[in-house]
């Protein structure tokens, strides 16, 4: 057994990861607001740095965020009443619809189903936000996310298909005519958006998992194409 291990075992201290975490996040917190303060107080020359370690810092307490829901993410929750799968899905397609409409992507849902998933709505909803807004991300102006809810007799179907356009294709057409320090930028912005996006769906699937269900995804080169999400009956709590 390693070190780290261990020590995440130790008796009493179930958690130590999560306030590490926590510990963290407060003085990031309180530098955020700092940068924010200073930045009508600096000469104009110095804002540019401000605001880009302002932006850095920011970059940083999201990540926290991440680790800290990737943790949660498998942990039991309070007590309380299965939620209505169908319901979740309808009011996160609501929040994420204006979303859709800024890129210019369409987002639709068809169908409905009577299964109650057992597991904290709050976890429910941040994951199912978090695969359909990497769908959202994944499509091209004028792209479509459809997505199907059913059920049957093994339990309810939630499928979502994509219709994507040739985004990559473009990032790397501007990729050859711009400078290579404007070219790694870019290079290095993506790869961040990638490593946040993988976490999201890992946050996802961890949640969808915990409460029986089973994930399935269709890769593409820029983000999911589609996925299909299974919960069997015995997960739910029948209407």
């Amino acid at each position: 057994m390693s070190a780290s291990s261990h020590f995440l075992k130790l008796p009493g201290d179930p958690d130590v990861l999560g306030e590490l975490l926590h510990s963290l996040s407060q003085p990031l917190t309180s530098l955020r607001c700092s940068l924010e303060l200073s930045l009508d107080d600096v000469r104009e020359q110095q804002q540019e740095s401000v605001s880009e370690a302002l932006q850095q810092t920011e970059k940083v307490i999201g990540m926290i965020q991440l680790m800290r829901e990737y943790l949660d993410a498998d942990q039991s929750g309070p007590e309380g009443s299965p939620v209505e799968l169908a319901s979740a899905l309808r009011r996160v397609v609501e929040e994420l619809s204006s979303i859709a409409a800024v890129r210019g992507v369409r987002l639709c849902l068809v169908g409905t189903c009577t299964t109650k998933v057992s597991v904290p709505e709050s976890r429910l909803r941040l994951a199912l936000q978090y695969l359909i807004t990497a769908m959202i991300e994944a499509q091209a102006t004028g792209g479509r996310v459809m997505l199907l809810l059913g059920e049957g007799p093994a339990g309810a179907v939630l499928r979502a298909e994509g219709e994507r356009g040739c985004r990559e294709t473009t990032f790397r057409k501007m990729e050859c005519v711009t400078r290579p320090t404007a070219r790694d930028a870019a290079s290095a912005t993506s790869a961040a958006l990638t490593t946040l996006r993988r976490a999201r769906l890992a946050i996802a699937s961890r949640v969808l998992e915990t409460a029986g269900a089973t994930l399935v995804f269709s890769d593409g080169d820029v983000g999911p194409t589609g996925f299909v999400l299974r919960i069997p009956r015995r997960t739910g709590i029948p209407a």
